[in-house]
């Protein structure tokens, strides 16, 4: 069975339940982080990943966002990701925030003979680099030397990727709960047995997504932000 890619969430319910349809039959999941920040179900998900966890169906690392409301660190963040962070902050559940503290800042696996190392950011800077599709080559070769194995799968830019770097490859699924390169819809990815690579988009309920961002108070641009997946 095939294994999928999930990344970035960001307290997206509608999203996360609409991919979980589409994956639920595949061996396992992995997570690269960022189950919280800027939505406005940041208890549901991180509840909804806590069971799967349990049930040894998701194998889950620590995303910046992650990081900031477990530990109250939001240097760096803009305006409104800050403001959502505070929210976060004072409406999850201890035993959620206990449950982003212990998630690893990197973690790794292997399946069908090739490695995998799987960080939300880079091998660089673990929760805060960007490795976005249009870098140069000579970016994604520096970041595979820091690692020893095969290939690496990241988050954090909310754009799937997929880099061949010589016989090693640099993969993100994409944002499952706020995309950011002009699809709307949530993004996942696939990896099969003989090693391909596919990534998939999934419509979901994203006025409801909205409307509670609305309704919790949050920014209006972070509601407004993913009917156009920026």
């Amino acid at each position: 069975m095939p294994i999928a890619l999930i990344s970035d969430i960001h307290s997206n319910l509608e999203a996360l339940k609409a991919v979980w349809k589409e994956i639920k039959d595949v061996d396992f999941v992995v997570c690269l982080g960022d189950l919280v920040g800027y939505g406005a179900s940041p208890n549901e998900v991180v509840e909804f990943i806590r069971e799967k966890s349990k049930k040894g169906k998701i194998l889950c690392i620590r995303g910046n966002h992650d990081n900031a409301v477990a530990f109250g660190i939001d240097w760096g963040f803009n305006p409104y990701a800050r403001e959502a962070v505070k929210w976060h902050q004072r409406v999850m559940s201890i035993e959620n925030l206990e449950f982003l503290r212990k998630l690893p800042v990197r973690s790794f696996f292997e399946y069908e003979g090739r490695s995998y190392h799987m960080v939300h950011g880079s091998p660089r800077a673990p929760l805060d680099e960007y490795l976005f599709p249009w870098l140069p080559d000579s970016e994604f070769s520096d970041c595979l030397r820091y690692i020893k194995e095969d290939d690496l799968i990241v988050g954090h830019t909310h754009v799937p990727m997929l880099k061949i770097i010589g016989k090693r490859r640099v993969i993100n699924p994409g944002g499952v709960g706020q995309p950011r390169d002009g699809d709307w819809r949530t993004s996942y990815a696939i990896i099969y047995e003989n090693g391909e690579v596919e990534f998939f988009r999934v419509e979901y309920d994203v006025e409801t997504a909205a409307r509670k961002i609305i309704k919790a108070g949050l920014p209006p641009f972070l509601a407004e932000r993913l009917f156009e997946g920026i």
